[in-house]
């Protein structure tokens, strides 16, 4: 399953949101109506993941773990703890607990942007700014491509 584009939604007052019809499309082929969603680690935007997509991700971390390092316990932990499992209502959208909607800036109105196994929801306008760059995207992937970069 492979998420793409990017799609403007805005959340209620509740923190409900509507899933895009294109992703909500991909999920029910997929006969999946959980999502985990857990703030990204990288960036200040929340993280949906299809369950079997999560638990890939907690897998290839547990089998990195040694059950006595105390460093990787605690990323492993600190991984696990910040995510929560949601699911779309009959309607459609999803509940984005208040914690989460604070975490990522999130107030009305978002971007939904399709990441391949993933979906992230993005504060529009941070989402804008992050697209506004091709030149950046193009630097970018010719780092990631250049076969030199490979051994």
């Amino acid at each position: 399953m492979r998420f793409t584009g990017n799609i403007d939604a805005k959340t209620d007052e509740k923190g409900r949101v509507f899933v895009p019809a294109t992703f909500r499309k991909l999920l029910q082929q997929a006969n999946l109506d959980s999502l985990i969603l857990r703030k990204d680690i990288f960036q200040q935007c929340l993280v949906l993941y299809p369950e079997n997509v999560w638990d890939a991700m907690v897998d290839a971390i547990a089998e990195r773990t040694n059950p006595f390092d105390s460093k990787g316990r605690a990323a492993m932990r600190g991984f696990v703890a910040g995510a929560e499992r949601i699911s779309i209502d009959g309607n459609g959208r999803i509940l984005i607990p208040r914690r989460y909607l604070e975490s990522a800036d999130i107030q009305g109105e978002v971007r939904f942007i399709g990441m391949d196994d993933s979906i992230e929801i993005w504060n529009r306008q941070k989402a804008e700014s992050l697209l506004d760059t091709p030149d950046s995207l193009a630097e970018s992937l010719e780092l990631l491509m250049n076969n030199e970069n490979h051994e």
